[in-house]
């Protein structure tokens, strides 16, 4: 199956690009990027493919059936409409969109056209997010009544000053980068339940005097103290549904020398702590005892997972949870959680 990998950033080349690579049903006939040389280096660094600086080029090409969308969020929507549009198959990464709006247009490309449309909403092929999935369906936990998520860095605001900290092209800032991946996790494993009403606060407080913001290291560095920093380095907030209450806390910088990433789902029969991108630890009773343990198993690479299952469902028509008719509900909660802060109230979803 020929595919096109339409951006070729970081995400592209540590996780899709690979995985591509690895299986032996796919071939990558196209790198695009508006910067040439990335599209290049491609070419050169895999061995196969041609570069390209303009993804019509890649929708023109009937022998194409699949494509990644690695680009800004600001792009997402209009790249992968247009994909859709023009007969082909698409991954594009978390989140879908800037916006509940942008995401809702993908969706309606999607019914439109009756391609596939999966977000790159990852950890649902992930082999600890899925065991406690099968925990939570199987009773083992009870009622599931509170969720807590935890996404807190002391310092990790990313290339500040350029895409990640810029609302016009990311959309938002912690919530939409680190609170996806954690709030998709959380609906995921409770059966995707139907968010009621959403309080929340996001803070621009950190990052927003660029010049002395102090810090140890930055991903997507180095900084651009003439760009634009007005996006959320904190968030914070509680989420109603038809399953659990979640609440959380959000950061990708904070006064507290702590990195917490993980979340606690609480059962009447057990909890469960995931160590987000790792194993998890089962908190219990067991003949008058507390008792907790770590499961072991094989953890497979969840971007493989992803990548062949995307592969698998473009032939055999098999709807992932990763498709936008699932990831929507997700995307509707964050720009729910943006809406309350701005307006400082609830918001019901309801209605």
């Amino acid at each position: 199956m020929k595919v096109a990998v339409i951006g070729c950033g970081t995400i592209a080349n540590t996780a899709h690009i690979p995985a591509y690579i690895k299986n032996p049903e796919a071939e990558i006939a196209y790198f695009c990027d508006i910067l040439p040389e990335r599209a290049h280096k491609a070419v050169e660094t895999y061995g196969c493919g041609k570069a390209v600086t303009d993804y019509h080029e890649v929708l023109s090409d009937p022998e194409v059936e699949a494509v990644s969308v690695c680009t800004p969020n600001n792009v997402h929507a209009p790249i992968a409409i247009d994909c859709l549009r023009a007969g082909k198959n698409v991954l594009c990464e978390k989140p879908a969109a800037r916006t509940y709006a942008e995401a809702l247009e993908m969706q309606k490309a999607q019914h439109e056209t009756g391609k596939v449309l999966n977000i790159g909403v990852v950890n649902r092929f992930n082999d600890s997010v899925n065991r406690i999935k099968e925990y939570i369906d199987s009773g083992k936990l009870g009622d599931v009544f509170h969720v807590y998520v935890s996404f807190r860095s002391h310092r990790s605001i990313p290339g500040i000053g350029g895409a990640f900290t810029t609302k016009a092209i990311a959309g938002g800032g912690a919530l939409i980068d680190w609170g996806v991946h954690f709030l998709d996790i959380v609906m995921y494993c409770c059966g995707d339940p139907q968010p009621f009403t959403v309080t929340g606060e996001a803070f621009c407080r950190l990052g927003k005097d660029m010049q002395n913001y102090t810090y140890t290291s930055m991903w997507a560095g180095p900084p651009k103290y003439d760009g634009v920093y007005d996006v959320d380095d904190s968030v914070t907030g509680m989420i109603r549904t038809s399953g659990p209450v979640i609440t959380f806390n959000g950061a990708w910088a904070q006064n507290i020398g702590e990195e917490e990433m993980f979340i606690d789902f609480m059962g009447d029969k057990a909890g469960i702590r995931l160590h987000y991108g790792s194993d998890f630890k089962v908190y219990t009773v067991e003949n008058g005892a507390l008792v907790d343990y770590t499961p072991r198993f094989n953890m497979r690479p969840h971007f493989e997972n992803e990548i062949n299952a995307f592969i698998d469902c473009v032939k055999t028509g098999k709807k992932l949870p990763s498709h936008i008719d699932t990831v929507i509900i997700t995307a509707k909660m964050m720009q729910a959680i943006y809406d309350s802060a701005e307006s400082h109230r609830e918001i019901d979803l309801r209605g």
